[in-house]
């Protein structure tokens, strides 16, 4: 341990190589020291390499170091410079990769290029064009040069000195003036004049043209490759190259220009040379001593004129060459457009044999898979989801964007005419002038082998080459815009969806809106131009929809009212396409073509677009099949003017390249928008879900018209119960309530007039009487509403007991209470039941035999609670007319009024008549009204006969009726004294009881016939009804809406639509992705 140094904290070891540290481990655990290191050394061994310098010897063995070693700078300098060493590698390779990249790409671009060498030999070649520059430039010095100064004879000095400074000055002004225009021409036309060799001699040409002529002819000649490129590309590049036509044509004719400009320009400049001569001439002539310069400057002068006839002669050739150019320009535009169009006709009979060809496959592959299951199209199963969203919200304010063509124009611009050539058959009513789409129809193109047109909510499918069925679908759809228009308006938001198929189609969804209008007629509606604005505001507010912008050509543009809304809802055009129809009539009225330029290129109407398209949809004729308007349309535009004229590029002519861009546009706008939509249900539909676990925890998710099936049955079921109900309770039921029906009848006009007889004999001739009137009378249909109205009670009875219940959903009341209400209504008894129950209640009133002791007992006790329960009322009708009596003044501090007390007066006077004449009339005479009118007045009650009559009539029915309940009371014992015939010998009349037992009798007979009917024919006859107003309810979705609410109701209908739209747009992105 004598190499160990002890630190403060213990021992320190500083260890360098391996050999070293091996060392310090063995001192560290020699076992004679363990216990003694162990609590004091603190080992710090550490290997050391050659990038850290040595303060001392290597070899020496190191000192003791108190202090904690560390690293220094050194690792951290390396560390940075291997990563700046790591950048600049990479920044290298990227450089090396991306620059061959771009070499190759440079190469690829550069092999793509049109070859245009066939247009060098038509051009001079730069030699020759440096030669004619280096003879201008010397020309310009010969000229220069070849006018000295200036001076006069000394003679002319004699003329005067004014003369002589007059004539030196013109002639310097005319050298400046030369050598400046000289100097100015070199400038402007890199060289106007200059002298060029031709194989058989000298020529002049204008080197400025030539110059600017060479570029100018490349570009054509590429523009000419392009150009017939361009037709089989039918995209941007042929946009271009024909703008390049364009442009080298403009140039050409502005070249022309400038050169017989320049002539005449040189051609003035020579008349005024030679007008300055001859008054040069006339001023040399006057000094003899200056004809020999005169002369000069004449030979000078005139190898002027003779080098300017030559240029003149040479520019004349040059525009003759330029003529022959343009000619050669024209006559190759000419053929491109034969070539285009015979290229067009390829494809068209190319196209015409895929389809049927694609027809045949798909009746084939129709007829293998017909057990199977039929796989909907893309373009189908898209219109599905479009179709439940309108379902889910027709206001058209939901999260809906979806993509879809909105066909806007203003009316009678054609908008219709083009979507019947998009989807290929005449489909749509037409008017002359007049407004025809009311209403947007949405219609699904899609490719089928059978051309043919369906509604969404119908299963007839209309054959489109039949004439026929074509003009029964127009009607129809005539007929649903009409029938969509409701509360006296002229347009209406409801969407009317057809699909059409057929071989060829383009796959699309187009949603045809009413035209907008600037002036609301009589016969409209005074919303009109609002509401048709509002409907094309929110469909073409969706941010994904395609906009097709209708405009007619054969109107001002001035006039036009569509492109200001288009450009205010799509002001960058990203999502807008224009159509420019009716171009034959523009053709004709239209004298300026560049504004049919302008408008197809986007530089008339404040609108941007996608694209421009120029379309003839037809002679103006409702005849014209879809065949004959394509003829026409390419007839038009092979002879046209403006398309020979170069004014319409070919990619945007005929319905047929519309339709396919738009095709185009319309997919590439569905895969960039689709999943996000989804994405926007699947977060409502959590949102939905969310909220219908808080508010019904332990419900089940039911919709409008699941809620409607669970209540058809649940009403369907008490019709059921009425099965269940006993014919003894039915009996008992029809019995109590004929009997309430009919009680005051019997009483009032059978039983009290009978009883005002006097013997036996005549009560019961008047009760037979009586009797027989009534039951051939009102009886029976009486009889009948009673079984009516007990059938009816018993329902509800059932359906009260199921309200009660503790399962009840209280959802359904108001559903089940309407439908009740509404098959009650509607149920009537049948015809022959009355007729049938007169019979029967005739012969059980003309039995006057009681049987037995029974039938006696219980006539006897019918009679018995029949009086009591009148009496009863009776004398509760007494009271009310005559006060609270005496007592019931004490106890209850009521008092009577002072009718009522004239009332008790009068009572108690006709009480005393009655009590005097025990078998008093029911009528009073005139002397007994008098008497108890003069008794009340000595009481100091005045009263008139009216009113004593008035208070007779109850104070007479209840002593009537104390007598009857005697008599009902005495005939108990009299059965057999009635059936031996000892009535009148006993003294005892028992006709009351054998008059009640006929009526008890008819009761029970005509309650079993009732209670027979009901059982077996009329339950179930309210049974139908029921369910005929179920159906009906069932079709009628305002009936269930109306019904049916509550947040509950609303929130799973909700649910379900954005359920069912997600689940279709997730199984469309499925397909999407699968064709893809």
């Amino acid at each position: 341990m004598q190499k160990l140094v002890k630190g403060r904290f213990g021992y320190i070891i500083r260890v360098v190589g391996v050999s070293q540290s091996r060392w310090a481990r063995q001192m560290l655990t020699s076992r004679q020291d363990h216990e003694k290191v162990r609590t004091v050394v603190v080992p710090v061994v550490r290997h050391y390499s050659s990038l850290r310098p040595l303060r001392g010897d290597l070899l020496k063995f190191p000192g003791p170091n108190y202090g904690i070693p560390s690293r220094g700078i050194g690792m951290i300098v390396a560390r940075v410079l291997r990563g700046a060493l790591k950048i600049r590698y990479l920044l290298l390779g990227g450089t090396i990769a991306g620059g061959s990249a771009l070499a190759k790409t440079y190469e690829q671009w550069k092999e793509a290029l049109p070859d245009t060498k066939f247009l060098e030999e038509l051009m001079p070649s730069q030699e020759e064009l440096d030669a004619i520059r280096t003879a201008l430039i010397s020309y310009r010095d010969k000229i220069k040069d070849s006018v000295p100064d200036f001076t006069l004879d000394p003679k002319l000095k004699e003329l005067g000195e004014s003369k002589y400074d007059q004539l030196v000055l013109w002639f310097k002004e005319r050298l400046d003036d030369a050598i400046k225009a000289a100097e100015e021409e070199k400038t402007e036309g890199s060289g106007f004049f200059t002298d060029g060799k031709e194989e058989d001699g000298e020529f002049l040409t204008l080197s400025g043209m030539a110059n600017s002529l060479t570029p100018m002819l490349k570009d054509f000649s590429s523009d000419l490759k392009q150009h017939a490129i361009s037709f089989s590309a039918m995209g941007s590049a042929a946009e271009k190259e024909r703008e390049k036509a364009e442009l080298l044509r403009l140039r050409l004719s502005q070249i022309e220009a400038e050169l017989q400009e320049k002539t005449e320009s040189l051609t003035k400049e020579l008349s005024t040379v030679t007008r300055e001569n001859a008054e040069l001439r006339g001023k040399v002539e006057a000094n003899a001593d200056g004809e020999k310069e005169h002369l000069r400057l004449k030979v000078q002068l005139e190898g002027e004129l003779a080098s300017l006839q030559r240029e003149n002669s040479d520019i004349r050739s040059t525009l003759a060459k330029q003529e022959t150019i343009r000619e050669k320009y024209e006559s190759l535009q000419e053929e491109l457009m034969q070539v285009q169009l015979k290229y067009q006709k390829e494809v068209e009979r190319l196209e015409k044999e895929n389809k049927e060809l694609r027809k045949s496959l798909m009746l084939r592959a129709g007829d293998k898979i017909a057990h199977k299951k039929i796989k909907k199209s893309l373009i189908d199963m898209y219109s599905e989801v479009l179709d439940e969203l309108c379902d889910y919200d027709s206001s058209y304010d939901t999260q809906d964007h979806l993509p879809r063509v909105v066909v806007v124009g203003d009316q009678s611009s054609g908008k219709t005419s083009v979507l019947e050539m998009v989807a290929q058959a005449r489909i749509f009513p037409r008017g002359a002038g007049e407004m025809m789409t009311r209403a947007p129809v949405m219609v699904t193109l899609s490719e089928g082998p059978y051309h043919i047109a369906s509604f969404k909510d119908s299963t007839r499918e209309f054959d489109l080459t039949k004439e026929s069925e074509l003009s029964e679908l127009r009607k129809e759809v005539e007929l649903r815009m009409l029938n969509s228009v409701r509360l006296g308006r002229t347009v209406s938001h409801e969407v009317i969806s057809m699909t059409v198929k057929g071989p060829g189609l383009q796959r699309m969804v187009l949603v045809d809106l009413p035209g907008i209008i600037s002036t609301v007629t009589t016969d409209m509606a005074s919303d009109t131009r609002e509401a048709i604005r509002s409907i094309s505001e929110q469909y073409m507010s969706n941010p994904n929809a395609i906009i097709l912008c209708i405009q007619d050509g054969s109107v001002d543009a001035e006039r036009s009212n569509v492109t200001d809304l288009v450009s205010q809802m799509d002001p960058q055009g990203k999502r807008t396409i224009f159509v420019l129809t009716k171009v034959d009539l523009a053709e004709e009225n239209l004298t300026n073509p560049d504004r049919i330029r302008k408008i197809l290129s986007g530089k008339l109407f404040p609108m941007k677009a996608l694209g421009y398209f120029a379309v003839v949809t037809g002679k103006g004729s409702k005849e014209d099949s879809i065949q004959a308007i394509k003829d026409y349309e390419e007839s038009f535009f092979r002879n046209s003017r403006l398309f020979k004229g170069g004014v319409i590029n070919s990619h945007q002519c005929t319905t047929r390249n519309l339709s396919f861009a738009v095709s185009e546009c319309f997919w590439k706008m569905v895969r960039d928008t689709v999943e996000q939509q989804a994405d926007a249900f699947k977060a409502t539909r959590f949102n939905l879900e969310t909220e219908w676990k808080n508010n019904f925890p332990r419900t089940r998710e039911l919709d409008r018209d699941e809620l409607f099936e669970k209540a058809r049955g649940e009403i369907l079921d008490e019709v059921v119960n009425l099965s269940q109900v006993s014919p003894k309770q039915w009996e008992d039921a029809l019995s109590k309530k004929m009997w309430d029906k009919m009680v005051t009848h019997i009483f009032e006009n059978i039983y009290l007039p009978a009883a005002q007889t006097e013997n036996s004999g005549t009560f019961n001739t008047t009760a037979d009487i009586k009797l027989k009137q009534w039951a051939d009378g009102m009886l029976p249909k009486k009889c009948v509403e009673v079984g009516w109205e007990t059938l009816e009670d018993e329902f509800r009875k059932f359906m009260e007991r199921a309200k009660n219940s503790k399962d009840h959903d209280d959802i359904f009341d108001s559903l089940k209470a309407c439908v009740v209400d509404e098959a009650m209504r509607r149920h009537e008894w049948e015809d022959k039941a009355a007729d049938v129950l007169r019979v029967i209640q005739l012969n059980a009133l003309e039995d006057r035999s009681v049987h037995d002791k029974q039938q006696w007992d219980a006539a006897c006790k019918f009679l018995e609670e029949s009086v009591k329960d009148k009496l009863h009322t009776t004398e509760s009708t007494l009271r009310e007319m005559v006060g609270p009596s005496t007592k019931e003044q004490w106890m209850y501090w009521s008092y009577p009024t002072e009718e009522q007390k004239r009332r008790a007066a009068v009572k108690s006077e006709l009480e005393n008549i009655l009590k005097s004449d025990y078998k008093h009339k029911n009528t009073l005479t005139y002397d007994e009204v008098t008497q108890v009118r003069k008794n009340a007045q000595a009481q100091g009650v005045d009263v008139d006969n009216e009113f004593i009559r008035e208070t007779w009539h109850p104070v007479y029915r209840r002593h009537f009726l104390r007598r009857a309940l005697a008599k009902a009371y005495d005939c108990r014992k009299a059965f057999y004294a009635y059936h031996q015939g000892l009535e009148g010998e006993l003294g005892v009349e028992c006709n009351d009881v054998v008059l009640f037992w006929r009526i008890q009798q008819m009761i029970r007979i005509t309650a079993n016939a009732l209670r027979q009917q009901v059982m077996n024919r009329e339950a179930r006859r309210l049974e139908k009804e029921i369910k005929e107003v179920l159906e009906e309810y069932g079709c009628d979705r305002d009936k269930k809406e109306h019904l049916l609410t509550g947040r509950r109701v609303m929130l799973a209908e909700e649910l379900k639509r954005v359920r069912q739209i997600q689940e279709k747009l997730e199984e469309f992105i499925y397909a999407l992705n699968a064709e893809k």
